[in-house]
Parts: structure tokens; C-alpha cells; sequence
């Protein structure tokens, strides 16, 4: 009896994974991480009413991307952002968005990391920009997703901003290109939003 218990055992378990490359094989690529990793803890908060709608502050002390929606009010998302040595401060616009962009690492990450490939085709699962970028200014700075999603509240990345999968679909049909202005506060939120009176310095170029 013991011998026919595990063999049904076996068989549910060989199943399950026969389910899971039928997910792999119907489903995107992303979907199946979306699936595996979950994400996206978006919220709405008050925020101070000078900005206006379609203005994006994000703030490094917090940690989060605010997306202003109506006065007094923001679309709150977490996110990764540069590390120390990376971080920027200063005003741009968002001047292009890009769906399941595709990435090429450059020289200085590839010196850092040699076995980074040449370039990682759009709606790859291992691509680091996610399923949507939106790109800044004129820099190689960009929000974008990720393939990583265990990195979202951390300092890891080069100058750009890391939201979920899940986060970065809800964002990008709410900002247009152009028009949305992007600022970086050096502190909380709303302490951001009070000291953004006079702009910082440009972004750099990269």
C-alpha cells in the first residue's frame, strides 16, 4: 500500500509540474514571474498641493515614486533606487516610453560584471527594464520594471528607478511624454514636496 501511495504522490507531484511549463508555454514570460513573485503595494496618500496633476516626485529617503493625480493628492508606489555613489538630484521630463524595452548594459557595467550579455531582447524574462520603461531628460536614466523584484525598497541600481512589473503597467498609461515633469527630493515626501521651490541642477548625461 505504502509503494502505491507514493506512486500517486509522484504522479500528483509530476503533474503540478506539467502544469507549470503549461503556464511557461501560454502565458508571458513576465506573467509566469508575476506569478512566482508577486508585487506592487501602491497606495494613494495626500500630498502637498503645490505640485500639480501629472508630476512625478520621487524621493530616495523614502523610497517610493509619487505620482501626482489630483491636487492634494499622489499615487504612491515602492521602488529601488541608485546607490549612493549614483544618485542624481534635479528636473527633467519624461521623454519617451518604451514597451518590453529591450537592455544593453553599458561598458562600466560590463566591466564590473563580465559575464553581462551584449544586449537582452524586450519581454525576456531576464531582462532588467521589466515590461515598460520610461526614459528621462535626455540621460540614459529611466523608471522602469524589473526581473527582479526582491531588489524593490533597496539601493542597487546605476541612476534608475525600479518599480514592480505590476506598478510600473499602472504608471506608464498615466504619464504622458512631455508632459510630466520629474524632480528628486532629498528627503521624506512630502518634505520633497515642500522644498522643491526653486529646481535643482539639470539631470547629468550619461
Amino acid at each position: 500500500m505504502a509503494v502505491r501511495h507514493n506512486d500517486r504522490l509522484l504522479q500528483w507531484a509530476l503533474g503540478f509540474v506539467c502544469a507549470l511549463f503549461v503556464t511557461c508555454d501560454t502565458a508571458s514570460a513576465q506573467g509566469f514571474l508575476s506569478f512566482l513573485w508577486g508585487g506592487g503595494s501602491r497606495e494613494i496618500v495626500s500630498f502637498h498641493p503645490t505640485h500639480a496633476p501629472g508630476q512625478i516626485i520621487v524621493s530616495f529617503g523614502d523610497k517610493r515614486l509619487y505620482l501626482v493625480h489630483r491636487r492634494g493628492e499622489a499615487i504612491s508606489y515602492p521602488i529601488a533606487i541608485p546607490r549612493e555613489k549614483s544618485r542624481w538630484q534635479g528636473v527633467t521630463t519624461v521623454s519617451a516610453k518604451r514597451v518590453n524595452p529591450g537592455w544593453t548594459p553599458t561598458p562600466e557595467m560590463r566591466l564590473e560584471n563580465p559575464r553581462l550579455p551584449a544586449h537582452v531582447p524586450g519581454g525576456h524574462p531576464m531582462n532588467p527594464l521589466g515590461v515598460r520603461a520610461l526614459y528621462l531628460g535626455s540621460s540614459m536614466y529611466r523608471i522602469h520594471g524589473t526581473d527582479a523584484p526582491w531588489t524593490i525598497g533597496e539601493a542597487v541600481s546605476k541612476g534608475c528607478i525600479r518599480l514592480y512589473n505590476e506598478d510600473v503597467l499602472d504608471l506608464y498609461p498615466r504619464v504622458p511624454t512631455a508632459r510630466a515633469s520629474l524632480s528628486r527630493g532629498a528627503g521624506s515626501g512630502a518634505d520633497s514636496a515642500r522644498r522643491l521651490g526653486q529646481p535643482p541642477p539639470p539631470l547629468p548625461r550619461c
